[in-house]
């Protein structure tokens, strides 16, 4: 009974224990199951953020035959194989293209490598019974490290799983190329970069899925989805994958030679695109800088668009400094009219003065511009004078009067009045203006105010031109003299004589005096001692129009010639021929010389070696005689009695369109004189016989600005 007793006692103690056995055994795996669900939420955290479902590694993937083998620990072994999660991460929007990831999507996709290895050994350990077997199983395991070392410094890697860390672990150590990082060398800029010592383990691409992987993009993700795939798609991949290396090269060949042309580009198209690095975030700023240096302009405004440190790097403003003195920029502009899209990037203000010289090139070409703002006034009387500065316009005419207009609302904001006879001839500094008339006098205005400062009296004939430069302004009359006066105190300072006819016309640089008259000759005087240094005899006619510019003197004659002249000698250096009429305007600048004549065609000279360089005529060519030239911008403008202002291409002598258009032109109307600026174009327009009444024509190629000021005003 006793015995019986103990039996029963026994198998009540031993009932109570395997009880408390499976009990502990039931916690330890309710524990495991609670950390391993743990480790799926943040799989399907993780899949919530990117956008990708967590892949494991006993999953069945034909495109990834590394993942299928070689993520089981150990080798093949009698134990369970541990599942080892990765998790697809993209590419941050603001990251730049050659970060393949983002720096904490790798810290956490090796924590969870790691967290799946470390559950793996507590499973096996708890698996183990005795202590016997546990010391037994270290002992192994510190065997099998040692000898893990010597094979990885032996590169003789056997076991699936090392050598897939080992590969990920020199991957690291290595660009997209497999090339290695050079010491030193700059990463690519970014939030973030990842170093090789900052992961112990991830992912080596070794086949082109893997690579677009690792480049952020999902692998289920396809292009073609023309339908279900193919009836033994997979046997065939099955079988590709078998294939040697060399087995796979001669495949993909005969295949290529078989695909259509779509087939081939979309292939491109998916290819292309992962070999693709971003070498400019891979330089220092110093170096990136150097290279952004030999895109043209515009090119640079398109890389700019390509990521954010892209943008910045285009940003600099030292950069857009060369390139706007490249293009002959040389403004300065204020970047308040034109604010940066995107904060943090500081906006350059020579980019903003490079695009907005662009823009107003692009408006003077194309046309862009709007309708032209009409000034009427002078009644039906002939503009014959014209004078621009700033906002404000100043016009002539022969019914004794001067009228200030403003250039951006259009109004007549003052007439001048005082003179007795007809106005002629006009300069304007400022808004200071002098004015010469057929009452013999010249007067000085303040433009503000509408005042007459100083009445210059001493011409005993009409005031038919003047030069002005500074505070000097010199005269030319019929009275055949010439006189050099001083603006702020209305004196005459010198009286040059010498010329036999009339004054037509005169320059004048601050330095030297250059007359052309009636009686046939050039005069180069010296306006401090009164006398003349050279005259310039050649033309056999009048002479209407001079230039200068301290090196040659052109001028131009009834004769049909032009004559080019060395200032300093006073020898006759060219005679441009060509011209059939009186050269009635001429523009000189950097050796360029452009003339207008009365036969209606413009020509383009240099002055250098005397040679023709463009004939500004054809199919649109003027009707009539030209009136009026102006160039600038690389653009030539010309009026003419036909009623049209032209724009040419000083460069290639093409002509671009007509840029003003009388409702007359070809009936009476005629364009009399035209003002040019970087940004305005000013003609005085009317008619002879009242088929167009006295006018003047605005046009604003700076249409930004334009409207910037209104809404200010």
């Amino acid at each position: 009974m006793e015995r019986q007793g103990r039996r029963e006692e026994e198998e009540e103690t031993g009932s109570t224990l395997s009880t408390r056995r499976e009990e502990e055994e039931e916690e330890e795996e309710e524990e495991e199951e609670e950390e391993e669900e743990e480790v799926m939420k943040e799989g399907a955290k993780d899949k919530v953020i990117c956008g990708h479902t967590p892949i494991s590694a006993s999953s069945s993937f034909p495109s990834f035959p590394f993942l299928s083998s070689s993520l089981c620990r150990g080798g093949g072994g009698g134990g369970e194989e541990d599942e080892v999660r990765v998790s697809i991460v993209t590419i941050e929007d603001e990251s730049c293209p050659s970060e393949p990831f983002g720096i904490d999507s790798h810290r956490e996709t090796t924590n969870r490598i790691e967290r799946s290895y470390g559950e793996g050994d507590e499973k096996e350990e708890g698996e183990r019974e005795g202590d016997e077997e546990e010391k037994e199983d270290e002992e192994e395991e510190a065997n099998s490290d040692e000898r893990e070392e010597e094979e990885e410094e032996n590169d003789e890697v056997t076991s699936p799983s090392l050598h897939l860390l080992s590969q990920m672990k020199r991957k690291l150590d290595h660009g997209p190329d497999g090339r290695p990082f050079p010491s030193g060398k700059k990463r690519c800029k970014g939030k973030a970069y990842l170093s090789p010592a900052s992961l112990v383990q991830s992912t080596t691409p070794t086949t082109f899925g893997d690579l677009r992987l690792a480049n952020g993009h999902s692998a289920q993700r396809r292009r073609v989805t023309s339908g279900p795939p193919p009836s033994g798609l997979q046997d065939w991949l099955h079988t590709f994958q078998a294939w040697s290396g060399p087995e796979r090269l001669l495949v993909l060949d005969e295949l290529i030679d078989r695909c259509e042309t779509s087939q081939v580009k979309h292939m491109m198209q998916v290819i292309e695109p992962q070999f693709q690095r971003d070498f400019i975030s891979l330089l220092p700023k110093e170096l990136a800088l150097y290279v952004l240096t030999f895109l043209a302009p515009r090119d640079l405004l398109q890389a700019a668009q390509t990521c954010r440190y892209w943008r910045i790097l285009a940003e600099d403003n030292l950069l857009w400094r060369e390139k706007c003195r490249e293009e002959g920029v040389s403004e300065y502009a204020s970047c308040r009219r034109r604010e940066c899209s995107r904060p943090g990037v500081a906006a350059s203000p020579w980019k903003s003065a490079y695009i907005r010289q662009h823009r107003i090139e692009n408006n003077w070409r194309k046309g862009d511009t709007g309708e032209p703002m009409v000034l009427k006034g002078h009644d039906d009387h002939v503009i014959t004078c014209l004078q621009f500065s700033g906002d404000l316009i100043v016009s002539g005419s022969d019914d004794n009067t001067l009228k200030v207009w403003s250039a951006v609302t259009g109004k007549c904001l003052r007439t001048l009045t005082g003179h007795t006879g007809g106005v002629w001839c006009s300069q304007m500094a400022d808004t200071t203006v002098i004015s010469g008339s057929t009452d013999r006098t010249l007067r000085v205005w303040d433009a503000e105010r509408g005042e007459c400062v100083h009445t210059l009296y001493g011409h005993t004939s009409t005031v038919r031109c003047m030069g002005l430069h500074g505070n000097r302004v010199v005269s030319g009359s019929r009275d055949t003299t010439l006189r050099v006066w001083d603006v702020l105190t209305g004196r005459c300072e010198h009286v040059l004589t010498g010329h036999v006819a009339a004054v037509r016309c005169v320059q004048y640089d601050g330095r030297r005096v250059v007359s052309g008259g009636y009686d046939y000759m050039v005069k180069v005087w010296d306006p401090e001692t009164e006398a003349c240094l050279h005259t310039l005899q050649g033309h056999t006619n009048r002479v209407y129009s001079l230039q200068f510019d301290g090196v040659f003197v052109v001028s131009g004659s009834l004769d049909t010639s032009i004559r080019v002249w060395d200032a300093e000698t006073g020898g006759c250096v060219h005679t441009l021929t060509g011209h059939q009429s009186l050269t009635s305007g001429m523009e000189l600048r950097d050796n360029i010389l452009v003339s207008g004549n009365a036969d209606s065609t413009v020509r383009v000279w240099d002055v250098r070696t005397g040679q023709c360089l463009h004939t500004l005529q054809g199919p649109m060519k003027h009707q009539s005689a030209v009136t009026c030239l102006q160039f600038c911008r690389g653009l030539v403008l010309s009026s003419s009695d036909d009623g049209t202002v032209k724009l040419w291409d000083l460069k290639t002598g093409a002509w671009l369109r007509d840029v003003v258009a009388l409702q007359s032109r070809g009936s009476g109307g005629v364009v009399w004189r035209i003002r040019a600026s970087d940004t305005r174009l000013v003609c005085a327009a009317g008619s002879r016989n009242g088929t167009e009444e006295t006018k003047l024509l605005v046009l604003d190629f700076d249409l930004e600005d334009q409207k910037t000021k209104t809404e200010t005003e």
